[in-house]
């Protein structure tokens, strides 16, 4: 029988007690509304997608445009806004996965919209109290995350409790109703509830716990170890992560998920090797992360955005360095089935990008990923060239 978690009135308990998040107040509301901070950034991107087995290339040119003001606190209230555009420039020859077309995917497509809007009160006992659309970022966002990488962010509209009462400790409560997702879609979100314990009281690492209850989709549960130790010169990095999954559907599909990764800073170079397992139940049914940021994750080709039922191995090596100036990441992944002997294939990632003048940003970025054994992922080669500005 599983486990529920009921949030809300543990959520009214901690607001009714809860002053840490209070700032300066303005004087009046008018106040408050007129002497806000307002800000500005725009994010151009072309996208080249060839990929085996579609015979025209997807050739993506958008632009992002963000407008967002946040009012100063009054009465330990401030409220905040954010406006998001993206437009197609020059060229929109690729699917955007509303427009049906002929051509690989670049998931990108043209709208405008409110991003976020939310009120937040500093409530006592150390708590923020966050109602309505917004930005919820997790551990690594593994799990819950933004999707930043996509011109169109996925937000959530939500009722969130962050306190920070007990030392070295984040707990993060949230009933979400529904999700933004990178479509312009909304997705009901059905009270998903989801809670996150973080702890930073350990000199050498922080660890999460968590419970991600998503309605009519699982139940995660699991927890998570990450840090570095400094021995002379080098910087040892680390990172440990278990979580156990089961479906709400009939079927009451069980998966497990771990990652295992160790790493090294010497002298400005940063090495990681690490291996990730999204399982599966018998081949019926592979772990799955439904509001992670999976672009992250699994290769930039973003060929296991959905696990495959027989799960996912993934083994990947990275090396990264800023000692030539721009920070320069090349990844390489080799990818198998956790359930079965299925060789999913290869990827190589790279990307170089540099800051200029504290307000703009460079990006050069590819992907290429090798198919496996037949019936895997088909050969795709992915590149990106990325100017971003903010003011």
């Amino acid at each position: 029988m599983k486990q529920q978690l009921k949030l809300s009135a543990l959520a009214i308990a901690i607001a009714s007690t809860s002053t840490a998040f209070a700032a300066e107040q303005a004087a009046s509301f008018e106040e408050a509304v007129t002497g806000g901070e307002a800000s500005l950034s725009f994010r151009y991107r072309y996208e080249f997608v060839d990929q085996d087995g579609i015979d025209k290339d997807a050739n993506a040119s958008t632009l992002k445009t963000r407008l967002n003001y946040k009012t100063q606190q009054y009465q330990n209230a401030t409220a905040f806004i954010e406006f998001d555009n993206n437009t197609q420039v020059l060229s929109g020859d690729y699917n955007d996965k509303t427009n049906g077309k002929n051509t690989p995917v670049v998931a990108d497509p043209k709208y405008t919209e409110v991003n976020q809007a939310y009120v937040d009160y500093a409530a006592p006992v150390d708590t923020l109290v966050r109602y309505g659309r917004q930005r919820i970022l997790l551990d690594n966002q593994r799990f819950v995350g933004g999707v930043g990488w996509r011109q169109n962010e996925q937000t959530y509209d939500a009722f969130t409790l962050v306190n920070t009462s007990l030392p070295d400790t984040t707990v993060v409560l949230t009933n979400i109703t529904n999700v933004n997702n990178i479509l312009g879609k909304n997705v009901n979100g059905e009270n998903h509830q989801v809670l996150n314990i973080n702890n930073k009281s350990l000199p050498f690492g922080t660890v999460s716990a968590y419970a991600y209850m998503l309605k009519d989709i699982s139940d995660t549960y699991g927890a998570r170890f990450a840090g570095k130790t400094d021995v002379d010169s080098v910087s040892l990095l680390y990172a440990l992560e278990y979580a156990t999954q089961e479906t709400d559907n009939t079927a009451s599909n069980d998966a497990d998920y771990y990652v295992a990764e160790f790493g090294a800073d010497i002298s400005g170079v940063t090495a990681k090797v690490g291996y990730e397992v999204l399982g599966s139940d018998n081949g019926n049914y592979g772990f799955s992360t439904p509001l992670g940021t999976n672009h992250k994750f699994n290769g930039w080709a973003d060929k296991f955005l959905s696990t495959p039922a027989d799960g996912l191995e993934d083994l990947y090596v990275s090396v990264s360095t800023k000692l030539a100036g721009p920070k320069i990441a090349l990844i390489y992944h080799t990818f198998d089935a956790n359930e079965g002997s299925t060789d999913y294939g290869d990827e190589i990632d790279l990307a170089i990008s540099q800051d200029f003048a504290d307000r703009y940003n460079v990006l050069l970025k590819g992907a290429a990923y090798s198919q496996g054994d037949a019936g895997t992922p088909t050969d795709t080669t992915k590149v990106w060239l990325q100017l971003s500005a903010k003011f």
